[in-house]
């Protein structure tokens, strides 16, 4: 029998109720994907629909009884959370929506969660693509940051906004869209290989420097 927390399903403040959140990737929805969510929410009297910061509607206040058939009737994949794992990959909507877009934002997130979404790792990671500078995906403060030029891809990392806020740092740039995803792939190898458990990729750069991953590029 699979424990709460492998359901994805989170102990409230009121230690009775549950919140779980579906994973939805980069935080692109269809009506009919919202419809089911409230539908279901509405049926298994959800105290409340929260859009998080990771860019999912998680439901909140349902009771234990409930968690497997709210999971069975939404037939979704489960958002990464909590755990050590990468958590979520934020993006802005690039060059498919945005005029200011320089670079295609939804399409590399897109590409990333497939690839990372969930992905084990030292301690929580989080990624965020912006389709230009303005960064409106918060790309500097999170592990792994893209944010777009008129030349390319620009990659910063170890970022975060936690206890102890950190601005990332560019480890690379000017990068086509196969390129970057290579950078990425190596940026994490790479903290996997040099990080200590509990460790955010901001700490692990503290300690054993940029140029570790920058020669990792090589």
């Amino acid at each position: 029998m699979l424990k709460l927390g492998e359901k994805g399903a989170i102990l409230q403040r009121d230690e009775e109720t549950y919140a779980i959140a579906p994973h939805i990737p980069c935080g692109v929805v269809t009506p009919e994907l919202l419809r089911k969510i409230a539908d279901v929410a509405e049926k298994y009297n959800a105290k409340a629909l929260k859009i998080t910061g990771a860019t999912r509607i998680a439901i909140v206040g349902l009771k234990e009884e409930d968690i497997d058939a709210v999971w069975d009737a939404l037939q979704m994949d489960k958002g990464a959370a909590v755990g050590l794992c990468v958590r979520s990959v934020r993006t802005c909507p690039g060059t498919t929506f945005c005029r200011l877009g320089l670079q295609d934002a939804l399409a590399m997130g897109m590409e990333l969660d497939r690839r990372y979404h969930s992905v084990k790792m030292p301690n929580k990671f989080k990624i965020a693509v912006s389709g230009c500078s303005l960064c409106c995906s918060e790309s500097w403060v999170r592990d792994l940051g893209l944010i777009g030029k008129k030349d390319g891809w620009q990659i910063v990392i170890g970022g975060n906004v936690g206890a102890s806020p950190r601005i990332a740092q560019e480890v690379t740039s000017g990068l086509n869209d196969e390129q970057a995803i290579v950078v990425a792939e190596k940026v994490v190898h790479c903290y996997k290989e040099n990080a200590k458990k509990g460790e955010r990729l901001g700490k692990t750069l503290n300690r054993v420097g940029l140029s570790i991953f920058q020669q990792s590029l090589e």
